[in-house]
């Protein structure tokens, strides 16, 4: 069974869940999930996890993300981006510039609040916000905290602008577009949007996903998946003997020198991850909190 991750790049069109569907056609297994979903409308780096690593994805969702974005002024829409209903039209204002634009971003900088779009995968009672949308619910959203470390203003050819934004996971880039045009006058929607980094997956280092598609008929995608060593090699890495593997397999602690008062990994002699752990400094314990146990088969 596979054990790791593939850092994609998505293309603009398909959802998320159609790559991660996709992934599971071309590998013939079931356990696949993605660490952060995609708009259709959005490109960019999307990082799948596959087997038992799908239960690593918990501490990837929280990485914060680098996006490029398109924003068009004049239009507001109902989902704040060009697939949804336009709710209006306005002129971009006369003598708007590079320097007025930037200092209408400065509200966005730094930590913001945000009202998510109605249409977004936050649940509302069990049901996405957008599905009840589409159903004709009137849907009411609080807001949200987030943090943009940067956001630059990279062009501005009216009526678009183009954006870099990094910022804290869970921001609504089309949000920003939104309120971004509500602040200037005049509306404004996403039109186009790349993740250029997850995390530590960046888009330079991205396998497009046609060409992974090929590799899965080829049978030569192995070469494109990422070691969950790899990918959490700033967390201590706890090597164990025998006795130690089989202890944590069976939910037990360990002793010893090396802990931490942080959460680790726990690899067997070959490198494969076999646990992530809890330390515990006062008891010099290491605690099992996931356990793979396919790993140590």
């Amino acid at each position: 069974m596979p054990f790791g991750l593939f850092n994609i790049h998505k293309p603009a069109g398909p959802t998320s869940h159609q790559i991660v569907a996709g992934v599971r056609q071309g590998l013939e297994i079931r356990r696949v999930g993605h660490a952060g979903t995609l708009d259709p409308l959005a490109e960019g780096v999307l990082v799948v996890a596959v087997g038992q690593a799908t239960r690593l994805t918990e501490y990837l969702l929280s990485s914060d993300k680098e996006y490029i974005a398109e924003v068009t002024l004049g239009i507001q829409t109902d989902s704040y981006d060009a697939e949804g209903v336009v709710l209006s039209r306005q002129p971009v204002p006369a003598g708007l510039d590079h320097q007025s634009v930037d200092v209408a971003l400065d509200q966005f900088r730094g930590e913001i609040s945000q009202v998510p779009p109605v249409y977004s995968s936050i649940k509302i009672r069990g049901k996405t916000a957008h599905s009840r949308a589409r159903s004709g619910e009137h849907i009411i959203l609080q807001p949200r905290p987030a943090t943009i470390y940067l956001l630059e203003l990279l062009a501005v050819d009216l009526p678009i602008i183009r954006l870099r934004i990094e910022c804290s996971s869970g921001t609504y880039i089309r949000s920003i577009a939104n309120d971004l045009g509500k602040a200037l006058g005049c509306g404004g929607m996403l039109t186009g949007l790349i993740r250029a980094a997850s995390g530590q997956f960046r888009l330079e280092d991205s396998i497009p996903w046609h060409v992974l598609v090929d590799s899965f008929e080829r049978n030569m995608w192995q070469g494109h998946l990422i070691s969950a060593r790899r990918v959490f090699s700033d967390w201590p890495a706890v090597e164990l003997d025998e006795a130690s593997v089989m202890a944590i397999a069976n939910g037990m602690p360990i002793s010893r020198s090396d802990v931490q008062d942080r959460l680790g990994c726990a690899y067997t002699s070959d490198g494969s991850m076999v646990a992530i752990l809890q330390g515990k400094l006062e008891s010099g314990l290491w605690y099992p909190v996931k356990v793979f146990k396919h790993n140590i088969d």
